[in-house]
Parts: C-alpha cells; sequence; structure tokens
C-alpha cells in the first residue's frame, strides 16, 4: 500500500521536476536532484550511485534513471515501453518488491533518461503496467491507460501506434532538446540568449522527413523567436554558418524586435559546439538552405 504521507508527496515532487527542468531548458542536473528538499527534509530524488530511487519512507519506488549507456539492461523496444530490467539478487525483495508494488498501486513515477553525463531529461509521470519474472523485467508506460492492456508484448495495433506516438513525444523529442541545448552551452546559436525555458531545439531537417534524425548535428539551439522564423523559412542558415534573413522581413518596418531581432541577424555566423562531432551537418544545412530559398535571399 501507499501511505497518505507518499501520495501526497508524489505529485509535488514531479511538479518541481518538471517546472525545474522547463526553467533550464527541459533538463536537471546531478547536483539539484540530489539535494532536493521538500518541507525542510532533503529527499534525493535519484540514488547517488544506482539506477533506481527508493527513499526508506516510502513503499513504491520514486524513480529510475535510463542510459543507453549505462549498467541497467534497459531497452525501448518497437513498441515503445522501456524494459526495465529487475536489480540483481532477490526479484522478491528490495527495489525489485518496491517497484512491484508501483504497479499492484498504480503509483506514479519519474523516469530520467541520462545520455550526458550528470544531465538528465525527465518524463513523468510514468507507470509500472507489467512485471515479467521469468524475463526478470518490468514494463514501464508512458500512460496508465496500458494497465489495462492485457499482455504488452502483444499489444493490438492501435495501442501499438499509441504508444510509439507517446514515445516519440514524451521520450525522443525531450532527450533531443536536452543533447542540443546542452551542445550549444544552453544559449541561442543566432543571438546568444541564454535563458533555458527560452530556448528549442530545432531540427534542421525536419522529424517529419525520412531523413530528419534526432541526433545533434541536425539540430540548432534557437530562442522561440528564432525557431518560429526558421521553421517558416523567414530565417535561414548557410551551410557555412552564416545567418541569411528573408528579403520580405529585411524590406518591412516595424517595433525593435523585427529591427534588433531579425533584421540585425543577417549576416551574422551561428555560435557552434565545442564538439566538432556536435556541429550542424553542412550536408543537413544545405538541404535546408535550399528550402529557404534563392527568392528568400535579398540581392547583394
Amino acid at each position: 500500500m501507499e501511505s497518505a504521507f507518499e501520495k501526497a508527496l508524489r505529485p509535488r515532487i514531479i511538479s518541481w521536476v518538471q517546472e525545474r527542468a522547463e526553467a533550464n531548458g527541459g533538463f536537471l542536473n546531478r547536483a539539484e536532484l540530489l539535494d532536493f528538499h521538500i518541507d525542510g527534509q532533503k529527499l534525493p530524488i535519484i540514488d547517488y550511485s544506482r539506477g533506481i530511487r527508493n527513499p526508506a519512507s516510502f513503499e513504491s519506488t520514486l524513480s529510475i534513471v535510463s542510459a543507453t549507456d549505462g549498467p541497467y539492461d534497459d531497452t525501448e523496444s518497437e513498441d515503445g515501453l522501456l524494459h526495465y530490467a529487475y536489480r540483481e539478487g532477490d526479484p522478491w525483495s528490495g527495489d525489485n518488491r518496491k517497484l512491484r508494488n508501483a504497479m499492484a498501486t498504480g503509483a506514479p513515477l519519474i523516469l530520467f533518461r541520462k545520455e550526458v553525463p550528470n544531465i538528465y531529461t525527465p518524463v513523468a509521470p510514468v507507470y509500472v503496467v507489467e512485471d515479467y519474472p521469468e524475463e526478470r523485467t518490468f514494463i514501464i508506460a508512458l500512460d496508465e491507460s496500458f494497465n489495462f492492456v492485457h499482455d504488452v508484448r502483444h499489444m493490438p495495433e492501435p495501442e501499438r501506434i499509441y504508444a510509439l506516438r507517446l514515445a516519440k513525444e514524451r521520450l525522443h523529442q525531450p532527450a533531443f532538446r536536452t543533447r542540443v541545448i546542452i551542445a550549444y552551452g544552453t544559449q541561442c546559436a543566432i543571438c546568444e540568449l541564454k535563458y533555458g525555458s527560452l530556448l528549442d531545439a530545432a531540427h534542421i531537417i525536419p522529424d517529419s522527413h525520412e531523413r530528419g534524425v534526432p541526433t545533434v548535428n541536425n539540430g540548432l539551439a534557437l530562442c522561440k523567436i528564432h525557431h518560429a522564423a526558421y521553421d517558416q523559412n523567414m530565417l535561414g542558415v548557410t551551410p557555412d554558418y552564416e545567418v541569411r534573413i528573408s528579403r520580405d522581413l529585411l524590406e518591412k518596418v516595424d517595433g525593435p524586435m523585427l529591427r534588433h531581432g531579425l533584421q540585425e541577424m543577417h549576416g551574422r555566423t551561428i555560435q557552434l559546439p565545442q564538439r566538432r562531432a556536435d556541429r550542424p551537418s553542412a550536408e543537413f544545412l544545405a538541404w535546408r538552405y535550399e528550402q529557404f530559398g534563392v527568392g528568400a535571399e535579398p540581392s547583394a
């Protein structure tokens, strides 16, 4: 069972995680998760050394960490669900017991994706919906509705499509945003705005396109106005990293936002990630710049 104390704390912790992550740009760092306090008491939200957090005062797991290069055998399957491996040892006690209790009570958990050292992308709430002892695996879903699927390993096609869409929206897109914004030092590549909550990860080749891979070299960290202008081909970036503003915008007369926020960006060189591997692909930029169009460029 879940105590009234624990049941009351969970939504407060989840809300703090979501608000803090959004203020940062979609992620939290290890230090702030370990130093979390509530009602004057310290309550770390992640474990110091393990991929699961089971506070002593909680009957059910509070959070789990999934890392593609970590020590745990956790994989996201083709059905959009996370297969979370049992902890070593007795499958019926300790951490495994508290995860199983979360499944029994429907308690919401926080999933942290760790794809950058010491940086965590939160996904919450998530739910433990199945337990397969023969595989030593729990199934974690992004929606509590999957509790009502008889066997998530053999979902009907509509449910599988829904699960994959949820995974894209709640796992892949936030993780992409984290990786891109961190790569660019939490600043807009064009205007250098450094407020994480005002930054997005813009795809160079859109994610709806077959070539729109969710890799850092297919992304640009942009403030919301430059992201919108980029998506609408009012702003382009050349393969050699120069900003171009469309002729229509350059010829308009409006207030200071247009003048300083867009028109004065024309001809600037974007700020690049320090790691060469994270820098935008010249091939991707060239493809996208064609969409911006020669007709959109001002004459020399």
